[in-house]
């Protein structure tokens, strides 16, 4: 059994991402949310639903127990959210983290100039490639709504190739991520479409 820890839970991403988890029989999941009456429970054999804030350091750590892998898909203060999701790992020993940035924290979009509005992406993807965790971070393009899963990774240092990826390709990539934990580990990953 794998037992997959989803923070930020009623995120569009995550949202998109719950069904394909569950396609796996192997798999477990904990629904982590500040509301949690804002998410219906979609397998009560196989899912969990935890109301948290993800800044409150003891209740991330108490749903961190017994987790295999933690999929962050934040927003708000994410560079103090990234400080207590690595403090709570070391916690608790969970090494294997799937969190999901921006592109473009690197300068690594041809065309674009780096922003301040992505400091808070950037910042916290610094602390956590700072950290001992076997992470991989995903710096995905703008999200569609299509179907199709189609994508192509670069790694850091690399320039970005397009400019969206649908969010059925980053479901995909997120369940590879998933349940193979030497996948791309301690990389940072732009997706875009191929």
């Amino acid at each position: 059994m794998t037992r997959i820890l989803v923070l930020g839970a009623n995120g569009q991403l995550a949202r998109n991402t719950i069904p394909f988890l569950l396609q796996h029989s192997e798999v477990e999941l904990t629904l982590y949310l500040r509301r949690a009456k804002r998410l219906a429970n979609p397998d009560a054999a196989r899912v969990r639903i935890v109301e948290g804030d993800v800044l409150e350091h003891n209740t991330v750590e108490a749903a961190m127990r017994k987790h295999d892998v933690v999929y962050a898909n934040l927003a708000g203060d994410m560079e103090e959210q990234a400080r207590t999701i690595v403090a709570a790992m070391k916690s608790t020993g969970l090494k294997r983290l799937i969190f999901v940035s921006s592109m473009g924290i690197y300068g690594e979009v041809p065309g674009e100039k780096y922003r301040s509005v992505l400091d808070p992406y950037r910042d916290s993807a610094a602390l956590i490639e700072a950290s001992d965790l076997d992470y991989t971070i995903l710096r995905p393009g703008w999200f569609t709504h299509d179907a199709a899963v189609d994508y192509q990774i670069t790694q850091k240092g690399q320039s970005f190739k397009r400019h969206d990826v649908s969010l059925n390709s980053l479901s995909d990539l997120i369940v590879r991520l998933s349940l193979s934990l030497a996948l791309e580990v301690r990389r940072s990953l732009g997706v875009s479409r191929a």
